[in-house]
């Protein structure tokens, strides 16, 4: 009956296990239209696509398999929101432990001098909750009786024993303890169930805690000490030639006087069922299920620590050799449960790796990480373009345009006010002279200036036929950089240089403060020049270079050259290793 329930229960599992397994292969969500873009498709140049989590970069295509690949290629193109499982390893494992029958025998411990088991198992990971394994357990138990019983069957009743079911008068029934050795082979493929691994408090775990149900073959033989050393039996009383076997005395006491003066030959075949399969050197042949649990504690990404015991349940009553148990009265007893198989378990396992990319077993994968990960550090997922309000469309937001109402079409620097080239207070929209010098300034509401007129100067500007070319400066910030407000000026110089062909124009740097300063000067005017040779096709030699002689640095002043005044267009650098 019991066998009957454990198998019904294993059809359960098996049916809950493929609807879990289902769910791993998601449908296909309604993709965009072809040739549209979806709503808030995000610009991905701009993200940052470093993976911060502690599982895996599920956006590389290198941990599926071919039959997965078209399931990634919907996710990546946001066809589906499930992304493929990835190729996950297969665990290896070796251990030992404790193995023990329960049944009308006391059982022994390891450390009583009983049996143990040696263990091999090869596992693989179907999913984040689901595992199979499969493990071969090699076991030796050992069963003793620590209290007398005249109640037993073959080979005692064959070896000079009575049992009490053929007392007589004239023959007493024996007093004797069963001892019983049984070796066995177990082949176990499991179902393994475990949820440690899904967290939403934290990336990874350190543990695994499982349970799991099998279905196994089990061949075992069974053999017993039931004559001495002589091939006698053994005479457990007080009498002369007798093991002085006290039935008084505690359990520990007899246990181990029994086994410091029995022989440990068991040489005699157990009893076992009459209708029993046998296999592979005469063991009994049983098929058995069994139900256990354990926690896999980790090391490293590659091997983990196993703590188990299992239950194993088979049809037999015959494993510690007997189905006979304490007499009751005149009677002897039998048994009416089958025995069992304990395996308390310590292992080391070792996951797999192979040449193509993959994870660790999915049991120690949080399959969290990612969407939290999404959620924490967005890659992959679609995100609305920002919409930020800008009341007169100049590209700078209400929230740092320090001019709010300018007109539509105006140039407007990063704060949102319209450019003022030549600093002159009036905006480049409304100013009629763009280059005033700052020597004519202040200017009047057309942004005109009124330049103080030099010696030998008529109203038209410097006398003789460079009239054309005004004097001015521009100032850089910081570096030698041509920025767009300086490259405004020097249009303005370009088209002047341009009217008045024949004339040159002296380019005056700063930097009469020291030697670093002077290189700077020089890199400011070489700018100019370069600047007015390269992008307004000025010829160099048309241009007067001219350093140190003011303090700042950072400004660059121009004017026509005078009648007859000449000066290098190119100077090599003064100081060039001074930056």
């Amino acid at each position: 009956m019991l066998i009957k329930k454990l198998l019904l229960l294993s059809g359960f599992s098996l049916i809950a296990s493929q609807s879990l397994f289902a769910q791993e292969t998601p449908t296909p969500t309604t993709a965009p239209a072809s040739g549209t873009a979806a709503a808030g498709t995000p610009q991905w140049s701009s993200r940052d696509m470093t993976y911060r989590g502690k599982g895996y970069d599920v956006l590389d295509s290198a941990y599926y398999d071919k039959r997965h690949r078209k399931q990634y290629h919907q996710y990546m193109e946001h066809q589906t929101a499930f992304p493929p499982i990835p190729r996950n390893q297969f665990e290896v494992g070796i251990g030992f432990g404790l193995y023990n029958v329960s049944g009308d025998i006391p059982s022994l411990n390891f450390f009583q001098k009983g049996g143990g088991g040696l263990h091999l198992q090869v596992r693989k990971a179907w999913g984040y909750v689901f595992s199979t394994r499969l493990q071969y357990i090699y076991g030796v138990a050992k069963n003793l009786d620590v209290q007398p019983t005249e109640s037993f069957d073959a080979p005692y009743s064959n070896n000079g024993y009575t049992p009490l079911n053929q007392a007589t008068t004239a023959r007493p029934a024996s007093s004797v303890y069963r001892s019983t050795r049984m070796e066995s082979s177990q082949l176990n493929l499991d179902l393994i169930l475990n949820i440690k691994n899904i967290s939403f408090h934290q990336a990874r775990t350190g543990m695994s805690f499982y349970g799991y149900f099998g279905l196994g073959a089990l061949g075992y033989k069974t053999r017993v000490n039931a004559l001495d050393a002589n091939y006698s039996a053994y005479n457990f009383g007080n009498s002369a030639g007798g093991l002085n076997i006290d039935p008084k005395a505690d359990n520990k006491t007899v246990r181990k006087a029994l086994q410091s003066k029995m022989d440990k030959t068991y040489e005699s075949n157990a009893d076992k069922s009459s209708n029993a399969s046998t296999i592979l050197d005469k063991k009994t042949l049983d098929f058995a299920p069994s139900l256990g649990a354990g926690v896999e504690i980790k090391i490293n990404k590659t091997f983990n620590v196993q703590i188990e015991d299992r239950y194993t349940f088979p049809s037999d009553d015959y494993l510690d050799g007997t189905r006979l148990g304490k007499a009751i009265g005149n009677q002897m007893s039998v048994s009416q449960s089958s025995d069992g198989i304990n395996y308390f378990s310590v292992g080391v396992n070792y996951n797999i790796k192979t040449k193509k990319k993959s994870v660790e077993p999915l049991y120690w994968i949080n399959p969290l990480d990612h969407a939290y990960s999404e959620l924490s550090y967005p890659r992959h997922m679609l995100l609305p373009n920002p919409v930020l309000p800008d009341e007169d469309n100049d590209g700078v937001t209400d929230q740092f345009d320090k001019c709010p109402k300018t007109p539509a079409g105006v140039a407007v620097d990063g704060h949102g006010c319209p450019m003022d080239t030549d600093g002159d207070g009036v905006p480049d929209f409304k100013d009629k002279q763009l280059i005033t010098p700052t020597e004519c300034q202040p200017v009047d509401a057309d942004g005109v200036g009124h330049c103080p007129c030099p010696e030998a100067c008529d109203g038209a500007g410097r006398k003789g036929v460079c009239g054309h070319i005004k004097d001015g400066s521009c100032r850089f910030a910081g570096n030698a950089t041509v920025t767009p407000g300086i490259e405004a000026q020097l249009s303005t110089l370009a088209a002047q240089m341009k009217l008045d062909p024949n004339c040159k124009v002296v380019v005056m740097g700063g930097g009469a403060g020291g030697k670093k300063q002077e290189q700077k000067a020089w890199e400011r005017v070489n700018a100019v020049i370069e600047y007015m040779t390269e992008k307004q096709n000025i010829l160099r030699d048309r241009f007067i270079f001219q350093y140190g002689k003011g303090d700042d640095e950072n400004v660059v002043s121009f004017r026509s050259a005078e009648d007859g005044e000449t000066g290098p267009s190119a100077p090599p650098p003064p100081h060039p290793n001074l930056k």
